[in-house]
C-alpha cells in the first residue's frame, strides 16, 4: 500500500508540473500513469491525509522557470549573482504561509547570448517561452535587449533589466530597468559639479556611450563660464601623450568617464607624468570606483570623488553576503561588500524583485508559467502577466542598490547614491543625491574644517617670495653663513611662521629667480615673478606685498586680504623757512592788523567827542578851589591817545573817565583789547615754538594741476595698472604725463622711487602703497605721505589655481586677524629701530595766523558798545542844555547851539563856570550872559 502510494504521488506531481518532479536534492524524476485513473487519484490527494503524506515525504514544490540571459564574455559575478538570488530565494521558508501545500520554488534557466546575432537572441528568448517561463532577467547591450522587450511585450512576460539607458524612457509594457535612469545619473553629475564649485575642467571620454552620458553636464552650464575641454581617451590604451598636453595646459581639473576597469591604467599613467598630487582633482563618474584599489593615488593627496550606488556597509547587503557565499561553483568566486560591483548587485535585486511579485502576488492565485511559442495565435499571452506587472509597478523593494520603486514606463525613480571623497583611509561618504532632494551635504562644519585642515597637515611646501623691507630681508651676516629659513627675517616670514603652526605644515623660503611680482606677457602668453613660480609648480604659497587683482586672480588663487591698503603720494617734507625779523606780525593776517589799527583810530576820535559832550568830564582845575572860573577836561586828543594806547598794550593809564558814556566806551574797549592781546599772545607763542611748514601739494589734485614737480610709479606693479586701466578722467591724464615725462618718471622697484624722492628734494613725486609709504617715512624722517588713498585694495597670499591649501590657510589668515596676531606683526615691522625715531607731525598743532573770521566778533562788540556810549554821551548833553536853559534863562535851543559852538572849538582845553543869572540893573537891559563878556555894570 505504501509504495502504490508514492507511485501515485510521484505520477500525480508530474502531470501538476507538466513532466517534471523534484525532490529534496532537485534530482528530477520521470513516472507515468492511466489517464484513466485520474480523476479518481485527484479525489483521493486531496484528502487531508494522503496530501500531507506528499508535501512531507517529497518535498512537493510549485516551481516557476526564471530565465537569466547574459553576453559572452559577461563577468562571471552575473551569473554568480543570479544563481545565489534563486538559491537564496528556495531557501526561504518563514515568508510562506504555512497552511499551503505547495511551496514555491524558482528554477533558473542560464542562457549565453551572442552579442552581435540579433536573430539568435531571437530564438533562444523565443526557445525559452515555448517551454515556458514566468520572467526573463537581462540581457545587458541595448540591441539584445530590445529584441527581448519585443516579445516580452507581445507575450506579456515581465522583463528585468541593469543595463544604463542613455535613450529617453520608452513606453515599456513589461520591461522594467533597475539602473537608475540616465538622466538622473547626469543630474547628479550636474549637482556634484555646482558643490565642487568646479567651473573650468577637462573631459576625458572612452567611447560615444559616455558623450551621451556627458551631454546634460556639459549642456547645463553658465554662458560666463570659461569652456571646457573634452577629450577622448586613446584606443591603443596608451594615453600619457594626452595626460602630457593636459598637464601642460595646466589644467589641474579632470571629468573621467570609461569603464571602471580602464580606471586603474589611466591613473597609473597619470601618476608616470605627475598629473597626480595634491593639486589634482579627478571626478570619476564609474558607479564601482571604490570598488578599485587606489590607496597609492590616495595617499599622494589626489582629490578623487565618485558615485555610488551600493552601500557596502548596509546590513543588508553584509547579510546577502553570506547567501553569495553559501553557493558552491567549480570555480570559485570572491566577492565581499567592499567589491560588490552595482551591475552584480542589480542582478542580485532583479531575481528579488521577479520573485516577490510571482510568490508574494500569487496569494489569491497560484502563478503557473505557460508555454507561449512566438508564432504562436492571436492572444497566447500569460494569463498572469497583467498582474505580475502591476505589483512590481506599485511595489517597493529593499535590495542590495537601496530603495526600488519603478514609475509607469518601467524606470527606476527611486534610489540614493553617495558622494565619496577620497582620504588617507580610503573613500568617506561626504554628501547624498537623491532625485527627489536632490544635494544633501553629510559632512558637518567641524569635519569639513577638520578635512580641509587634514589635506595640509603634516606636508612641506615651498614658499615663493622677493627681498622686499620690511616683508623680507636677509639677516646680517654670521660666521658659518645661515643656510635656509634663518637666511631671511621680516613680516612675510613671521606670517608664514604663525599660519604653519595653526596648521601644522612646514615651509621652505625660497626667493624668485626675477624679482617680479608676476605679469603676463602677452606676446610669450607666460607670467614672470611669483605668479610664474605658481604656475609652473615651484612653488606651493608666494607671499609678499603682492596686491590682488583681476589679472593675478585670472592665474591664480589668492586667500583673504591679510592687509587693507590704497596708493598714496610719497613726498619730501618742505623745508623749515629762515627766521624772520618780523615774525612778531605773523599771529595775525595783514587785515585784521589794519582793522586794529583803524578801531584805535576810530575808538579814539570818538572818545574825544565823547569826552568833550559829556559836562561830567568838565570839571575844576583844583578841587580845592571852588570859585575858579574855568573847568578843563582832561582828555584831551593826546590823553585819549595815550589812553587807548595803554589799553590796547595793557599797560593802563592814570587818566580815568568820569561820565557814564565814556565809562561804557571805555568798558567795550577794554574789553577788546583783552580779546586781542589774549589771542595775539596765544598764537604768538605757537608760531616761536613750531615752524611753519609750507607744501606745495597737499592732494592728488595739486599734484596734477602743476608741472614743476614730477611724479611717477613703479612700472611694472599694480599701482601703475591702477593709472592705465582707470576709467577716472584724472588719473588717465596722469598716465599720459607720466608716459610722455622725459627723463622716465618710472622706476623698477619701489627702492629706486624711495630714492629718487629723496634726491629731488621737492621735484619728484613716488606713487606707491600706504603700507609701504608707512614703512619709509617711520625709517626717513625727511619724507612723508601726502593726500589721502587713491583706492582700496589688499595683499593676499597667492597660491596654485584651485589649490587644495587656500580654505584652510585663509581660515588661518582670519583667525590670526580675530586674534589681533597682524596688527602686532605691523606695528613690530613698521618701527623704526630705537632712537631713529621721528618726531610726529600732529597737524593739530600746527598754528595758523588768526584771519578777520576769527576775531570779528570782537569788533562787533566794540562797535555796537561805541554806539550805545555816544547814544548816552547825547542824552547827557541834551539834558545839560535844559539845565543852561533853565539857569541862564534862555532857550534850550539856544543853550543847545551855545553848547555845540563850544565843543567844535578843539583847541579850547579850558571851560568857563557857568553861574546862575541875577536880576540885572537898568543900565543892563540885555539879560543874556555870553561866554567870554560880563555886563560892564554887573559883577565880575
Amino acid at each position: 500500500m505504501k509504495q502504490f502510494l508514492v507511485r501515485i504521488c510521484q505520477w500525480f506531481i508530474t502531470r501538476r508540473r507538466g513532466g517534471r518532479y523534484s525532490e529534496g536534492d532537485n534530482e528530477k524524476v520521470r513516472c507515468r500513469g492511466a489517464v484513466m485513473f485520474q480523476p479518481l487519484l485527484l479525489v483521493f490527494l486531496l484528502l487531508p491525509g494522503p496530501a500531507r503524506y506528499c508535501a512531507a515525504k517529497y518535498h512537493v514544490a510549485h516551481t516557476l522557470r526564471i530565465a537569466g540571459l547574459f553576453e559572452e564574455g559577461s563577468p562571471p559575478e552575473w551569473a554568480f549573482a543570479f544563481q545565489s538570488a534563486v538559491d537564496a530565494i528556495n531557501r526561504q521558508t518563514a515568508s510562506w504561509a504555512p497552511q499551503r501545500v505547495f511551496r514555491p520554488t524558482l528554477e533558473p534557466v542560464l542562457r549565453t547570448l551572442s552579442p552581435g546575432d540579433s536573430f539568435g537572441t531571437g530564438r533562444a528568448v523565443c526557445n525559452l517561452t515555448s517551454e515556458g517561463v514566468a520572467g526573463i532577467i537581462g540581457p545587458r547591450q541595448t540591441a539584445s535587449t530590445d529584441i527581448v522587450r519585443s516579445v516580452c511585450d507581445r507575450l506579456e512576460i515581465p522583463q528585468v533589466v541593469t543595463n544604463w539607458d542613455p535613450r529617453p524612457p520608452l513606453r515599456r509594457a513589461y520591461q522594467f530597468n533597475l539602473h537608475p535612469d540616465a538622466k538622473f545619473i547626469a543630474q547628479a553629475l550636474v549637482d556634484v559639479l555646482r558643490e565642487l564649485k568646479w567651473r573650468s575642467y577637462t573631459v576625458l571620454y572612452q567611447g560615444d556611450e559616455s558623450l551621451v552620458r556627458l551631454r546634460s553636464v556639459l549642456q547645463e552650464r553658465e554662458p560666463r563660464d570659461p569652456p571646457v575641454a573634452v577629450r577622448q581617451l586613446s584606443q591603443d590604451g596608451d594615453h600619457r601623450p594626452l595626460l602630457k598636453e593636459i598637464r601642460q595646459s595646466g589644467e589641474t581639473r579632470l571629468v573621467l568617464d570609461c569603464d571602471t576597469d580602464t580606471v586603474p591604467e589611466v591613473m597609473r599613467q597619470a601618476e608616470e607624468i605627475k598629473l597626480i598630487g595634491v593639486y589634482q582633482s579627478y571626478l570619476i563618474t564609474s558607479l564601482d570606483t571604490h570598488t578599485l584599489d587606489l590607496g597609492r593615488y590616495q595617499q599622494s593627496g589626489a582629490n578623487i570623488t565618485t558615485l555610488r550606488l551600493v552601500q557596502p556597509d548596509s546590513e543588508l547587503v553584509l547579510k546577502s553576503m553570506q547567501d553569495f557565499q553559501y553557493l558552491r561553483t567549480a570555480q570559485p568566486i570572491h566577492i565581499r561588500p567592499e567589491t560588490l560591483r552595482t551591475e552584480t548587485a542589480l542582478v542580485f535585486d532583479a531575481v528579488h524583485v521577479l520573485a516577490n511579485a510571482l510568490f508574494k502576488g500569487s496569494t489569491a492565485q497560484p502563478v503557473r508559467e505557460q508555454r507561449l511559442p512566438c508564432h504562436g495565435g492571436v492572444g497566447a499571452v500569460w494569463d498572469h502577466g497583467i498582474g505580475v506587472r502591476e505589483f512590481i509597478r506599485d511595489m517597493r523593494h529593499e535590495g542590495l542598490s537601496g530603495d526600488i520603486l519603478f514609475d509607469a514606463s518601467g524606470s527606476r525613480v527611486r534610489f540614493s547614491l553617495d558622494v565619496l571623497e577620497s582620504s588617507s583611509s580610503g573613500f568617506q561618504r561626504v554628501a547624498t543625491w537623491t532625485p527627489q532632494e536632490g544635494f544633501l551635504s553629510s559632512r558637518t562644519e567641524t569635519q569639513a574644517q577638520r578635512q580641509t585642515q587634514s589635506i595640509i597637515e603634516g606636508r612641506h611646501l615651498i614658499v615663493s617670495s622677493r627681498l622686499d623691507a620690511p616683508y623680507l630681508r636677509m639677516k646680517a651676516p654670521t660666521t658659518p653663513p645661515r643656510v635656509g629659513n634663518d637666511r631671511y627675517e621680516g613680516y612675510s616670514m613671521d606670517l608664514i611662521a604663525n599660519i604653519a603652526e595653526l596648521l601644522n605644515f612646514t615651509f621652505e623660503f625660497k626667493l624668485a629667480p626675477d624679482g617680479e611680482y608676476g605679469t603676463y606677457d602677452k606676446r610669450k602668453g607666460t607670467w614672470n615673478g611669483l605668479v610664474g613660480e605658481l604656475i609652473n609648480g615651484r612653488a606651493d604659497l608666494a607671499i609678499c606685498d603682492l596686491t590682488i587683482t583681476e589679472e593675478r586672480q585670472s592665474a591664480v588663487d589668492f586667500t583673504m586680504p591679510f592687509m587693507n591698503l590704497g596708493i598714496s603720494i610719497l613726498y619730501t617734507k618742505p623745508e623749515k623757512p629762515p627766521p624772520n625779523l618780523f615774525s612778531f606780525l605773523d599771529p595775525f593776517t595783514i587785515d585784521v592788523w589794519i582793522y586794529m589799527a583803524t578801531a584805535f583810530l576810530g575808538v579814539s576820535a570818538i572818545f574825544f567827542v565823547l569826552a568833550r559832550m559829556a559836562p561830567n568830564e568838565w570839571t575844576r582845575p583844583h578841587p580845592c578851589d571852588q570859585d575858579s572860573s574855568e573847568l578843563e577836561n582832561t582828555f584831551s586828543l593826546i590823553n585819549i591817545l595815550w589812553f587807548t594806547m595803554g589799553s590796547l598794550m595793557g599797560a593802563g593809564c592814570d587818566l580815568l573817565p568820569k561820565a557814564v558814556s565814556t565809562r561804557l566806551l571805555a568798558g567795550m574797549w577794554w574789553f577788546f583789547t583783552l580779546i586781542a592781546i589774549a589771542s595775539y599772545t596765544a598764537n604768538l607763542a605757537a608760531f616761536l615754538t613750531i615752524s611753519r611748514m609750507e607744501s606745495p601739494i597737499n592732494s592728488v589734485q595739486d599734484l596734477a594741476k602743476q608741472t614743476k614737480i614730477k611724479y611717477g610709479t613703479f612700472g611694472r606693479g599694480s599701482t601703475a595698472a591702477f593709472f592705465k586701466n582707470s576709467n577716472d578722467s584724472l588719473y588717465q591724464r596722469m598716465w599720459i604725463v607720466m608716459k610722455q615725462a622725459r627723463p622716465d618718471v618710472f622706476t623698477d622697484d619701489n627702492h629706486e622711487g624711495v630714492e629718487r624722492v629723496k634726491k629731488g628734494k621737492g621735484n619728484y613725486a613716488f606713487f606707491m602703497e600706504s603700507t609701504s609709504i608707512e614703512y619709509q617715512t617711520a625709517l626717513n624722517c625727511d619724507l612723508r605721505k601726502v593726500g589721502g588713498q587713491l583706492d582700496s585694495k589688499g595683499y593676499g597670499i597667492a597660491l596654485p589655481r584651485d589649490s587644495p591649501y587656500r580654505t584652510a590657510v585663509s581660515g588661518a589668515v582670519l583667525q590670526l586677524q580675530e586674534r589681533g596676531n597682524l596688527s602686532a606683526l605691523k606695528n613690530r615691522w613698521w618701527k623704526a629701530p630705537e632712537g631713529k625715531e621721528c618726531d610726529e607731525d600732529d597737524p593739530d598743532k600746527n598754528s595758523t595766523e588768526l584771519g578777520i573770521l576769527n576775531v570779528g566778533g570782537v569788533f562787533l562788540v566794540l562797535f555796537f558798545g561805541t554806539l550805545i556810549a555816544f547814544a548816552v554821551s547825547v542824552l547827557e548833553f541834551l539834558w545839560n542844555c535844559r539845565k543852561i536853559a533853565v539857569e541862564e534863562m534862555m532857550t534850550p535851543w539856544e543853550a543847545v547851539v551855545s553848547e555845540l559852538r563850544f565843543i567844535v572849538q578843539c583847541g579850547l582845553d579850558a571851560k568857563p563856570v557857568r553861574r546862575r543869572r541875577e536880576p540885572a540893573p537898568s543900565d543892563c537891559s540885555d539879560s543874556r550872559l555870553h561866554y567870554g563878556s560880563l555886563c560892564s555894570s554887573g559883577r565880575k
